[in-house]
């Protein structure tokens, strides 16, 4: 505990710790409470898909653009600007759903929608890559365990709410803490304190071609097409074995495991080098998704998605701290939105390979096969030649907490 006290005790640390959090929440909650508001009113799962879809890419596109604005502006004049454009562009949305309008307004207003989802999660993570490298670690094992946190309570809230109010109650609840979360963050003294560094014009890409960038962001993307599979297969599997209401538990377990992993990874001083640590933490993750498609019980599921839970959190604590080291230091807020535009994508791909695979002879045990196989795939992208040249300066970096 005492290296979590000393990540607290840094200035604005609870500010970022806790409004981080509340600003985290939408991006769990809308996507799920759109659908759902969509597909009362039209009685269509197709369009209802479609416009949490067009959200999030719209939200996932947006991300780097305003990256790269606040690693040069700072980023208080886009996190006010988005405090204000999101719950009015959220109300446009629940307005134009429950107003009966055609199905391509609908879609607009959620693509409006997405491309003002407050930049919580890059902001804070470029902030985090400033403070003392030897809590640097923690608070990243700190920010990944709220991560995790926020999947467990961002869908809960939303049910809760579906079931006594409404899913429009779910989307305004979200506008609203979208809000305390982008002010929070833009009125902290960390952000105010927030100093640009001037770097070279580059291209659009110039980020992410990085050295040892491309080689993280293709292991980070291959992983999350894994557990968009894993969330696809684990609803399913309780569907097929009776008991369709245990999949929110099973979900909970699992992100419960990582919060448990993560908590103990982050009190953690190692001495393996940084890509080392990647490197073991994507293979345990693996080699916790390799039995789930021979279980046949949601019990047994339950404990080694646990188990296997416990690796999540604390692989993706060493990627944040991989892309902090990696990224220029004039586009550290960009780098860390591209790892979440890549992975998001590559999460929302994995779904629909997994769905697919459940509707075809592979069925379930092929949707958790192919979860497996995207985490083995992230361990032998570490292994790519030229690896040792590309992380050498993450490498160098000392591992404390």
């Amino acid at each position: 505990m005492r290296a979590y006290l000393s990540v607290w005790r840094l200035p604005s640390a609870p500010v970022l710790l806790l409004a981080g959090f509340a600003g985290r929440l939408p991006s769990a909650m809308v996507p799920l409470a759109l659908l759902l508001m969509v597909q009362q009113q039209t009685g269509s799962y197709a369009i209802a898909g479609l416009a949490a879809a067009t959200l999030g890419v719209a939200s996932a596109v947006m991300a780097p653009v305003l990256g790269r604005l606040a690693d040069r502006r700072g980023p208080r004049p886009i996190l006010f600007a988005q405090a204000v454009a999101y719950p009015l562009l959220l109300a446009l949305l629940v307005a134009v759903a429950l107003g009966g309008a055609p199905d391509a307004a609908v879609i607009a207003a959620s693509g409006l929608a997405g491309t003002a989802t407050p930049l919580v999660s890059g902001t804070v993570r470029a902030l985090w890559s400033r403070v003392d490298v030897r809590v640097r670690p923690t608070a990243y094992a700190l920010d990944a365990t709220v991560t995790e946190l926020v999947f467990v309570a961002g869908p809960s809230l939303v049910a809760a709410l579906a079931v006594f109010v409404s899913p429009a109650a779910a989307v305004a609840l979200a506008g609203v803490l979208g809000v305390v979360g982008a002010l929070g963050i833009a009125m902290s003294a960390a952000t105010r304190a927030y100093e640009p560094v001037v770097g070279a014009r580059a291209g659009l890409f110039s980020t992410v071609l990085t050295p040892g960038m491309p080689r993280l962001l293709l292991s980070g993307a291959a992983l999350m097409l894994g557990f968009g599979a894993l969330e696809v297969a684990i609803p399913a599997f309780a569907d097929s074995t009776g008991s369709p209401g245990l999949s929110g538990l099973l979900l909970a377990v699992w992100s419960l495991g990582s919060v448990i992993g993560g908590l103990w990874f982050g009190a953690r001083v190692l001495s393996a080098s940084l890509p080392r640590q990647y490197r073991l933490l994507l293979l345990g993750v693996t080699i916790g998704l390799a039995p789930l498609a021979w279980i046949s019980s949601p019990w047994a599921l339950g404990v080694l998605l646990f188990l296997g839970g416990t690796a999540i959190a604390p692989t993706l604590t060493v990627q944040n701290t991989l892309v902090g080291s990696m990224a220029p230091v004039h586009a550290t807020t960009e780098a860390f939105t591209w790892l979440s535009t890549i992975t998001v994508g590559a999460s929302a791909i994995g779904a629909a390979l997994g769905g697919a695979l459940i509707e075809r002879p592979a069925g379930v045990p092929g949707s958790l096969m192919l979860a497996c196989a995207g985490a083995a795939v992230a361990v032998l992208v570490t292994l790519l030649p030229g690896r040792r040249a590309s992380l050498a300066a993450a490498a160098r970096q000392p591992v404390a907490a």
